[in-house]
């Protein structure tokens, strides 16, 4: 008895987190469909005991930019103009891809080095990468900049490419070394007497092998491209024709922090993709991380 009412309680908990960690999203997503007005005199949930305008106005104002027309304190008609995320969105896509392609093939590369391919100080380098797991990065930030203006890369997205590259190498390096390093050791050795070369061997094996892993390194590191500010803002700066999505959305929190049926929808148009990602890929997520944890 005691068996079977243990696994029911785990589970009347986990339900119950998520009900509470989803009902702060929910009223955000209710609230971006809802007019300024309403949003400004009654709570959300107000939608389910009286009736309510809920329309896409808010989302057509942030995404397409199209302007609209209000009353301000004193009684005077303001016409606002819309903020046109969807340049950002564009920015956003063009550092993020790339951002997650060089390093996770730089970091496959070298994880299948350090696993399976004997060269002088290999130890003492993986130790070195290793060790870089625990320098914050923004100890970095101001000299790399510093580099970045003598070369004249800063605003442009070679920069960032490159300064995200840098940054997520040690935890891609690692991660898909765990991996790697438990793939069978006769798969390679077919390999290498049938003639094929090192990276024959890295096209056709370790990457079709190491997709679960690949797939876990590409989730944490398109989220936390995606949602980047900082790097952002010291690589690209604050021009509007590179300004990625989270650069906008901190334009609009300062400049009009009052309007929040905007910021509710800017809010979910920034939270869309990385959904889209992880549901894409969570069913590697958990296998690519359980990999090289237990071996033997």
């Amino acid at each position: 008895m005691n068996k079977q009412r243990f696994p029911l309680a785990i589970n009347i908990i986990l339900l119950a987190l998520v009900i509470v960690w989803s009902i702060p999203i929910i009223g955000l997503l209710i609230s971006s469909f809802r007019p300024q007005d309403d949003i400004l005199t009654t709570p959300w949930w107000t939608i389910f005991t009286q009736k309510s305008a809920m329309n896409l106005d808010n989302y057509k104002r942030v995404i397409g930019g199209s302007s609209s027309t209000f009353i301000d304190a004193m009684g005077k008609s303001i016409r606002s103009s819309g903020d046109n995320l969807a340049r950002a969105f564009l920015n956003s896509f063009t550092v993020t891809i790339p951002s997650v392609v060089i390093p996770i093939l730089i970091a496959a590369a070298a994880a299948f080095g350090f696993a399976w391919l004997e060269f002088p100080f290999r130890r003492l380098l993986f130790t070195i990468v290793v060790a870089l797991l625990v320098v914050p990065l923004q100890i970095a930030l101001i000299p790399v900049l510093r580099d970045y203006q003598s070369l004249k890369l800063t605003g442009s997205y070679v920069g960032i490419w490159l300064a995200h590259t840098g940054f997520g190498l040690p935890l891609g390096i690692y991660l898909l070394y765990n991996y790697i390093s438990t793939i069978p050791r006769d798969v390679f050795e077919s390999a290498f007497l049938d003639g094929a070369r090192p990276m024959v061997i890295f096209y056709r094996l370790v990457l079709p092998l190491s997709v679960p892993a690949i797939a876990s390194l590409a989730i944490f590191q398109f989220l936390w491209v995606w949602n980047d500010l900082l790097v952002a803002l010291v690589f690209l700066g604050g021009t509007q024709d590179v300004a990625v999505l989270t650069q906008r959305l901190a334009t609009m929190v300062g400049s009009r922090g009052q309007d929040w049926h905007l910021l509710t929808a800017g809010a979910f148009v920034s939270m869309a993709v990385p959904l889209a990602v992880f549901f894409a890929l969570q069913r590697y997520f958990v296998e690519g991380l359980m990999a090289g944890s237990v071996k033997g």
